[in-house]
């Protein structure tokens, strides 16, 4: 059911009023949603799993012992890994897809190699 003008005219208030008395609290209520937890503790369960698995794989040679730390390591990441997938839910995979798609994840991660390359090209260009 959609606000009357008055709610609305209430809520816009409200929202001026907290921007002029906690602009910080304002800027991080209006970042954060419910998919902003699962899916920094999905961030964080895939590195876990990464760095289980290297250190299963660097520990195999001298202790299986250690291995089996690592294996366990990683065991223990992709089953957080799984909860946070479960709890962002389909709608939520929907928002982090559509991120990707429109290019904010895939433009940060081609940047590096962008800025190399613009190197490369002001390099032979300087050199003729």
């Amino acid at each position: 059911m959609p606000l009357s003008e008055d709610e609305q005219r209430i809520l816009s208030e409200i929202e001026d009023q907290l921007y002029e008395t906690d602009p910080a609290l304002a800027r991080e209520v209006g970042r954060t949603t419910v998919f902003t937890h699962p899916a920094r503790n999905l961030r964080l369960a895939v590195l876990g799993c990464i760095v289980g698995l290297i250190f299963m794989i660097l520990t195999l040679s001298t202790s299986f012992w250690l291995s089996f730390v690592g294996f366990l390591v990683m065991l223990a990441a992709a089953l957080w890994a799984w909860s946070s997938l479960r709890k962002l839910g389909r709608f939520g995979m929907q928002q982090i897809s559509d991120s990707i798609n429109r290019g904010e994840v895939s433009s940060f991660l081609r940047s590096p190699g962008r800025r190399i390359m613009n190197r490369m090209r002001r390099d032979d260009t300087g050199r003729n």
